[in-house]
């Protein structure tokens, strides 16, 4: 059978992760406008504000997609630190390791003829977009915003020459057995006693001026990460401003201190039971299903939480968590799903044991050097 790698074709590599892993696994497809923008160079700001470059390939067998890859190059981030790393991203594909190598040489291939000389992933296409290859957890099923692969991707990239590295974990909380006052000590419950500290929820009717206010403050607070290139204006109303219509004004939060943005931690419903219903696509009946999974999901997921570096230890961090808890708990939800923690990152895992946050899915990125062409 004829194994074909085709670039450029959208539809395919949407329909090829489905295609790979079938309707009963974990999987749950992004929708379908989303990831159609995101590969849309006229619309997506990676693009046209010249942060980056990328390339999608699929892999079709007798004109069927069997599985798909991401090619990227982040200028802005190789400028910021001075680096000539290209990325994979989005590879999934059939268990089959005529597939995966194609895909993976397409990928590596495409980096190499642009200067390259490493390749690692998964990023998304960014890594404030979703990360990483699934290590372990394979049957749990992933909230919004959770990578989730099949335990043969991790191991075609090893049989490929790639290493695991950066290791992450996601979580969940069951919040009816969480002990969110554990988050609390002398410098939290000054932070919450002290009327410096304006708390605003992310409602519609100021969606904007606070969606930009944690932006700002994402960028002060992660500005020391490793890997992180802040935002612009454009790229992250790109990435969050769906949000709008998926919101709930009781359990995402921006902080002022004195007037000025300090800190942000942003919560939504999970709607991923909803998505992998319909496909990824939305059709008729959408706006009646999302109504009934509005009504009865139990399940928030943590998308991140950020302090301006100046107010970092200071306990606003904590305090924000354990408002945040209180707020699910008290809207109804059971459950809270936590985006990846490094394992470098001893202070969130700390603070993720201290509510009562149980391991959901362990992840790695994976490396390799490139060859020059």
């Amino acid at each position: 059978m004829t194994l074909e790698i085709r670039e450029g074709d959208r539809r395919a590599a949407f329909d090829a992760a489905l295609n790979a892993y079938g309707a009963d696994s974990p999987y749950v497809p992004p929708l379908w406008s989303d990831f159609d923008r995101m590969f849309d160079r006229a619309k997506n700001p990676f693009i046209t504000e010249g942060h980056g470059r990328y390339a999608l390939f699929s892999a079709h067998r007798d004109g069927r997609p069997m599985g798909r890859i991401a090619a990227s190059i982040h200028d802005a981030s190789n400028r910021k630190h001075g680096t000539r790393d290209g990325a994979f991203g989005f590879f999934d594909c059939v268990d089959d390791g005529e597939v995966a190598d194609a895909l993976l040489h397409a990928a590596e291939r495409w980096l190499t003829e642009r200067g390259m000389t490493a390749i690692s992933g998964n990023f998304n296409l960014t890594a404030m977009q979703q990360i990483g290859v699934m290590t372990d957890g394979f049957d749990k099923a992933p909230f919004t915003d959770m990578m989730w692969s099949a335990p043969h991707i991790a191991r075609h990239l090893a049989r490929a020459g790639y290493k695991a590295v950066f290791p992450m974990t996601t979580f969940e909380i069951a919040l009816d057995q969480g002990q969110p006052e554990q988050l609390l000590g002398d410098k939290q419950r000054a932070v919450l006693a002290d009327t410096d500290f304006v708390w605003q929820p992310i409602k519609r009717s100021a969606f904007k001026v606070r969606l930009e206010d944690a932006r700002l403050i994402l960028n002060d607070g992660f500005a020391e990460n490793p890997m992180f290139v802040p935002p612009t204006a454009a790229e992250y109303l790109f990435q969050a401003g769906d949000m709008m219509w998926v919101i709930d004004k009781r359990i995402s939060t921006v902080v002022y201190h004195r007037g000025r943005p300090a800190g942000a931690i942003i919560a939504i419903p999970d709607l991923n039971p909803l998505v992998k219903s319909v496909g990824g696509r939305i059709g008729l009946s959408a706006p009646f299903r999302f109504l009934k999974h509005r009504f009865s999901n139990t399940r928030a997921v943590l998308i991140y939480q950020s302090v301006c570096r100046d107010l970092h230890n200071r306990g606003l961090n904590g305090a924000m968590l354990y408002r945040t808890a209180l707020a699910l708990r008290e809207a109804g939800y059971r459950t809270l799903g936590g985006t990846w923690i490094a394992d470098v990152n001893g202070a969130s895992l700390h603070q993720a044991e201290k509510v009562g946050a149980r391991p959901l899915h362990r992840l790695h990125l994976y490396t390799k050097p490139l060859a020059a062409s």
